[in-house]
């Protein structure tokens, strides 16, 4: 079954409003803020498996765009629940055969719906157990997906935990100098997977492979270069949010070598505050649903013997501005 098959069945075994037992009654759902969290909100009541009113999803697409994380708990879903729930949102994230992502296949170079996250399953696992510096999905492509759902069905009894880094905060939290050097910046993230594809040198523990922080202009470049803003636009708040990842190699447009690589090493560690931070730890049935644009999240190691299997399904997004 190709991805597109597996999306169309997905949708054409979605619950219907006409079956009374499928549908969910939106005065069931709850949505509750973190407690003293930099962000993210958990969503009480709700059954990902039912027909959703568009009350509900309005409520929800609302909750995201201001917590940028929302967390379901206790969902059992199969994969085209899953994914007929995800669509909900957005279409499904599918880049251009010659941008790699995360489980790109092969045979067409695009990812499947649902990609599992785990060193559980043997083929087809992503990622392994090390640990996964802060980063936002697919940043490096022309249009980077608006968002991603993880679902944890294995989980170790060791580590693994993923955390989430609300870029608006950091923005936010910039002296007025800053803010005016870096507004109108562009930045280019280069593609660490065309990075791993060309030097051979991938590390199984991380799933990345060494890398670069910053390009200077007598390196080589390796992959396509799309500038993005280095302050990019919430497209529904309009908020801004520095949006830099910690550990992929970048480049500032037009901006000088050495003030580059210094600027990026400063934004960088400021946006690694604990201030602006929140740790997840997961539970069997945890659906997390966080916004990309103005997110980066990263995961803990965990035990090489003990297995983790969580499936992503990634949305797709719009050119930033």
């Amino acid at each position: 079954m190709t991805s597109l098959t597996q999306l169309s069945q997905a949708i054409h075994d979605a619950p219907r409003w006409h079956q009374p037992e499928q549908f969910q009654n939106s005065d069931e759902i709850k949505i509750i803020p973190q407690d003293h969290a930099a962000l993210g909100a958990i969503v009480y009541g709700l059954d990902a498996r039912k027909a959703q009113s568009g009350e509900t999803i309005y409520k929800l697409k609302q909750a995201l765009a201001q917590h940028l994380v929302l967390i379901f708990k206790q969902q059992t879903l199969d994969d085209l629940q899953y994914l007929a729930f995800a669509t909900y949102f957005g279409a499904i994230f599918r880049p251009s055969a010659d941008t790699p992502v995360l489980a790109s296949q092969q045979e067409n170079g695009v990812p499947p719906d649902v990609v599992p996250v785990s060193n559980a399953v043997g083929q087809g696992d992503y990622t392994g157990h090390g640990e996964l510096t802060p980063h936002a999905d697919h940043q490096w492509t022309p249009l980077p997906s608006f968002g991603s759902l993880l679902y944890a069905i294995e989980l170790p009894k060791d580590g693994g935990k993923t955390s989430w880094i609300n870029t608006i905060k950091a923005y936010d939290a910039l002296d007025e100098e800053t803010k005016a050097e870096i507004d109108q910046l562009q930045l280019i993230t280069y593609n660490p997977f065309v990075r791993r594809q060309k030097t051979k040198d991938l590390n199984e523990s991380n799933g990345y492979g060494e890398s670069p922080l910053y390009r200077f202009k007598d390196q080589p470049i390796l992959s396509h270069a799309y500038p993005h803003p280095l302050v990019r636009i919430h497209p529904e708040s309009g908020r801004k949010a520095l949006w830099l990842n910690t550990h992929t190699e970048v480049e500032l447009v037009n901006y000088d070598d050495q003030a580059g690589s210094a600027l990026i090493a400063k934004l960088r560690a400021h946006i690694q505050k604990p201030e602006f931070r929140y740790e997840h730890d997961w539970q069997i049935g945890d659906v997390v649903f966080w916004d990309n644009q103005a997110t980066l999240h990263s995961r803990q190691p965990f035990p090489a013997d003990q297995r983790r299997l969580l499936k992503r399904i990634s949305l797709a997004g719009s050119r930033p501005f």
